[in-house]
């Protein structure tokens, strides 16, 4: 017996160098320049779907996707993270802002 199941798997984490291409394809789609600097992104089962470039706080996102949640999730975590005066960013996100502003 097949099972239907509602329930997807999301990921909330911080964009890295290997997030390169996968962002370029979310600001195409979405008609945005490349995301520089670092950003969270939001994940569905695998895919991503939308990111939130900290700098700017304006989020991209797959049009073809139902992707209201994982915005609202991306700006939740965002807003915890300026509450708690995260300032520090994991090391393998330095990289991004280079690879992104290289590739414009």
């Amino acid at each position: 017996m097949v099972m239907n199941s509602n329930t997807s798997h999301i990921t909330v984490r911080w964009a890295t160098q290997h997030d390169e291409a996968a962002l370029r394809r979310l600001a195409f789609l979405d008609s945005v320049r490349p995301v520089a600097g670092p950003a969270l992104i939001a994940a569905r089962d695998g895919e991503m779907l939308a990111a939130l470039p900290l700098r700017s706080r304006k989020p991209i996102a797959d049009p073809f996707a139902p992707t209201g949640d994982l915005v609202e999730l991306l700006e939740m975590r965002a807003g915890q993270m300026a509450d708690s005066n995260v300032h520090e960013l994991p090391r393998h996100t330095a990289r991004l802002g280079r690879l992104a502003v290289r590739g414009r």
